[in-house]
């Protein structure tokens, strides 16, 4: 159904994704984000072999291999004496078990390359400065409305805007997230700023008592990105944007090695934001308007696999169209049918590790048994990361 039309509601990067993968299926859209710049926040991202095995399909392979880094492996830290552990090979080893490489990137730069690929397809495929007030439907047509007071109708809508969904939130009403008790920092520090033997192209994982650190390099390795998760119950803003202070984020690391506060004290501006996590949705569509990534399955952000699972469903939502495209009610119902499981596991699995991220035990000053911590937590990790996550083929789903 060449001529048919879906609007996608936001431009991060799993509604990017859907909107690739939809133009180089011959299908129109069009792009609406609320923001007035195309301008992602400044974090790291991890792109496992799953998510770019689709990237490439989608025919982002050169255009990543610019700014992409490729680690060599991760390894395990303890959160005070420093102690190193090897934990497993990236780089070329995942390349060759998966066939594509897991890759380190700047979400902005993830988000201008799949942005300028759309406009490669259609060159006024985004439109900015249109934030979503509704979304509603009636048997032949869906239309958003937006804050500015216009209106855009099409054959299908789908809803990427975020975990905030106002899509969502017109389909099945608001929805009521429940706080974890941790709250999680991000930022990027130039990586001349950093020493040496901090300065390296790996990931790198602390393991503490109350806390869990992670830090892996971006965008060619110039920078570093920095996230960690901290046992507090006195914030409770969900947003990626607030930012915080060096000061109150090295207070709730005191005690770490130094080389922690080597990159804490690297950082221009730390954000936080507090992780909550939301009961499984019955249902992602009805009717012309379906849901995607973290506005029907959002993830905590333990098994790295947020955007990879957003990015997974905007490849297989446009397959769905293509294939059902007169029919977006059965095209949205297939979509779910085929995601619903694998998303699920990745919800509930990442909602396991948040509870296995912390190790009490390493508070012990002795620091006995930090052996078989790290060793346990490998296991766990490998257990949790094999096959079934990396090794999944969004690009070949019998759709």
């Amino acid at each position: 159904m060449a001529s048919a039309k879906t609007i996608v509601v936001g431009a991060g990067i799993g509604g990017l994704a859907a909107a690739l993968a939809l133009l180089r299926r011959g299908l129109d859209v069009e792009v609406y984000e609320q923001a007035a710049e195309l301008k992602e926040v400044g974090a790291g991202v991890q792109i496992s072999s799953n998510g770019s095995r689709v990237l490439h399909a989608l025919g982002l392979a050169e255009a990543l291999a610019r700014v992409q880094v490729t680690p060599s492996r991760r390894v395990l830290r303890h959160w005070s004496t420093g102690e190193t552990w090897d934990w497993f090979a990236l780089g070329a080893a995942t390349a060759q078990r998966y066939g594509t490489p897991h890759l380190m990137l700047h979400r902005g730069d993830l988000q201008a390359i799949l942005a300028a690929a759309v406009r490669a397809q259609k060159s006024d495929a985004i439109r900015l400065g249109k934030g979503c007030v509704a979304a509603t439907q009636t048997a032949d047509r869906a239309e958003v409305r937006f804050a500015d007071g216009s209106a855009a109708t099409a054959d299908a809508v789908i809803g990427a805007d975020g975990i905030h969904s106002q899509v969502r939130a017109d389909l099945f009403g608001a929805d009521r997230p429940q706080f974890t008790g941790c709250v999680a920092w991000r930022g990027l520090v130039p990586m001349e700023r950093l020493p040496s033997g901090l300065a390296q192209m790996r990931g790198t994982n602390w393991l503490g008592p109350r806390g869990h650190v992670l830090h892996y390099p971006v965008r060619r390795g110039e920078l570093m990105n920095f996230i960690s998760f901290v046992e507090r119950d006195d914030w409770q803003v969900e947003s990626w944007t607030v930012a915080g202070t060096a000061h109150e984020l090295a207070n709730d690391f005191r005690g770490w090695h130094a080389d922690v506060h080597a990159i804490i004290d690297g950082l221009d501006t730390p954000f936080k934001w507090a992780l909550m996590v939301r009961g499984p949705m019955e249902r992602w569509s009805r009717g012309r308007i379906a849901l995607t990534g973290d506005a029907c399955h959002p993830t905590l952000p333990f098994l790295g696999q947020g955007a990879v699972m957003a990015i997974e469903d905007g490849y297989v939502v446009a397959a769905c169209l293509a294939k059902y495209g007169a029919d977006p009610a059965a095209a949205f119902a297939r979509y779910e049918a085929i995601r619903r499981e694998r998303t699920a596991a990745v919800v509930r699995k990442s909602h396991e590790m948040r509870g296995q991220a912390f190790s009490p035990a390493l508070a012990d000053p002795h620091q006995e048994g930090a052996e078989a911590i790290a060793r346990d937590w490998q296991e766990v990790r490998a257990r949790e990361r094999l096959d079934w996550l990396y090794a999944y083929d969004a690009t070949a789903v019998e759709v």
